[in-house]
């Protein structure tokens, strides 16, 4: 399975190119500034990724309730073939620990994301996703 990581402003460039065939996309997105920011918008994949799952997270949360959506949008993206993206504003901190974690939990190479210097993965996202995609492959 192909992952790739991208930031809002390096997504907006791929969209209005060669935006890749056959794609799932998990966009984080901050919920306080799409809630009072009126020129803050979701990222639109409309004719360009074949699903998206929008996964609402501010840089304070401690926890992240949508792990186990992350878990069963990933494992169906995986059984149709699809390729993921997974995209944030910075593309270096959430995109980066869900990244990590898909890597770890089908290749056990998560450890790849955490030492290239492009990224900090976040851990609580690492940890969150980690933990659902587990779950979700026991219960399978």
């Amino acid at each position: 399975m192909k992952i790739s990581i991208y930031s809002r402003k390096s997504i907006g460039n791929l969209l209005h190119c060669d935006f890749p065939l056959n794609t799932a996309v998990i966009s984080f997105y901050d919920p306080d500034r799409y809630n009072t920011d009126k020129s803050y918008t979701l990222v639109d994949y409309s004719g360009k990724a074949d699903s998206v799952l929008y996964v609402p997270l501010d840089d304070f949360q401690t926890e992240l309730p949508e792990a186990g959506k992350i878990a069963e949008f990933v494992y169906s993206a995986k059984s149709k073939g699809l390729q993921i993206i997974c995209q944030c504003e910075s593309g270096q901190n959430r995109s980066a620990g869900y990244t990590a974690a898909i890597l770890e939990h089908f290749n056990q190479a998560g450890n790849s994301i955490f030492s290239d210097d492009r990224y900090h993965p976040d851990e609580m996202v690492y940890y969150a996703v980690l933990d659902a995609l587990e779950a979700f492959s026991d219960n399978k």
